[in-house]
């Protein structure tokens, strides 16, 4: 009887165990892969990646607005170069976002974006942008950062979209987290670097 007890207590145990173990697991899954199904479908405005320009344009436009934000623990100004832009879907867009970095020290950003309407993530392909990568700026240091993109002329063709006339692309820097890491790295590899001689 204290044998089959035993048991039982020993199986409820590892029961729980496993499902500790395994909300552990799933915890640590659910971001890349909450990450994952949002690149997928664009929910909650995320955009996509393309490698390539549409292959053409519908004559349909809309209208782009740009948005700029920054964290307070980041000491960067940042703000679009454009108020906004018209563009035909399919139509390759280049606008300019401006960041200064207003410390003493060296700081790294990445930026988080989305668009709204949120629905429209899954049509909104950027080509080449600062966002990819972290940025470092150097103390007062002031950059252009370029983003190419095109709206999907597939957005044509989906009934949902019709009411679609605007689109607003924001941006919001944060300080990266492995800054310091960052920096460091940055810092090993100038002093790396062979200097230049001076020939006469």
């Amino acid at each position: 009887m204290k044998q089959d007890l035993r048991r039982r207590n020993l199986v409820i145990l590892s029961s729980l165990f496993g499902l500790v173990f395994g909300m552990i697991g799933l915890a640590y899954a659910s971001v890349p892969l909450y990450s994952l199904f949002c690149s997928v479908t664009g929910f909650g405005g995320t955009t996509q990646r393309a490698q390539e320009a549409a292959s053409h344009t519908v004559d349909r436009k809309v209208t782009i607005r740009f948005n700029a934000d920054t964290n307070m623990g980041l000491p960067w100004a940042f703000k679009p170069e454009q108020k906004d832009m018209v563009l035909k879907l399919g139509e390759t867009g280049l606008a300019a976002y401006r960041a200064e970095n207003k410390s003493a020290k060296p700081t790294v950003g990445t930026a988080v974006y989305n668009v709204t309407p949120d629905k429209v993530g899954q049509y909104f392909n950027k080509i080449e942008c600062f966002c990819f990568t972290e940025q470092v700026l150097q103390p007062g240091q002031a950059v252009d950062m370029p983003v190419a993109f095109f709206v999907d002329p597939a957005m044509n063709d989906d009934p949902n979209m019709q009411d679609v006339t605007t689109i607003t692309l924001s941006y919001t820097f944060f300080r990266a987290k492995d800054s310091d890491a960052v920096l460091a790295q940055q810092g090993s590899n100038q002093k790396a670097a062979p200097s230049a001689t001076a020939t006469n």
